[in-house]
């Protein structure tokens, strides 16, 4: 099975609703290259259950990906006219208004299929092409550099939702990793001690839990 994982993100060019009711044609990922990084989230369907539970959670957190200098983008494979009209509708009747990033429509099923999030596929029957399966998104998270290179991956079947604050502990982690040269260990969180990346880094990082 091949990863993404180190390698350059596929970049993208599709609609988009932009701060909640903007429709623009276009939207790149590219744009974002040597300026932002990019956490990039795949959900299954608009005016679904879990999907809007996790869509007000990263919205929640937006001053905190803000100051990270993270450019929070959702894509689907609803049209952006679907996206459009959940943005409208409120919390308590089951919508998403009120979300400012991106929502990008990949209604071409293509976007889903170059992450490797899609949930069906496509076959060629007796030179017909159909599907095998429903072709939605995975709850799929790409954190991506500046560079455009994929630096974490995390694939949830549907029913599963993710943890926000886990993802903004990776951005922490990748950031940190970048000033300090150092490597951090499970469960670290931004202000503890991480691991200078050789032998007698990992034994001072034991000595220092023993303290």
């Amino acid at each position: 099975m091949n990863t993404l994982i180190a390698k350059k993100a596929p970049n993208f060019a599709a609609s988009a609703v932009l701060n909640g009711k903007d429709i623009v044609k276009n939207f790149t990922l590219e744009k974002f290259q040597g300026s932002k990084y990019v956490l990039l989230f795949f959900y299954p369907k608009d005016f679904t259950f879990v999907c809007p539970t996790e869509i007000y959670a990263f919205q929640e957190k937006m001053k905190d990906f803000e100051s990270r200098n993270v450019q929070v983008i959702a894509i689907s494979t609803d049209t952006e006219q679907s996206h459009w009209a959940w943005l409208q509708i409120p919390k308590e009747k089951g919508g998403i208004y009120g979300v400012t990033y991106p929502l990008v429509s990949d209604i071409n099923k293509t976007i889903s299929h170059n992450y490797g999030v899609l949930s069906g596929d496509w076959i060629f029957d007796k030179e017909e092409l159909k599907s095998t399966g429903e072709l939605i998104a995975y709850r799929g998270l790409f954190l991506i550099d500046k560079q455009g290179i994929i630096r974490h991956i995390l694939i949830n079947d549907f029913p599963l939702g993710r943890n926000v604050n886990e993802a903004i502990r990776m951005i922490d982690a990748l950031q940190y990793y970048e000033k300090s040269g150092e490597v951090c260990p499970a469960n670290w969180i931004k202000g503890k001690r991480a691991i200078k990346a050789s032998h007698r880094g990992l034994l001072d990082f034991y000595s220092s839990e023993n303290e």
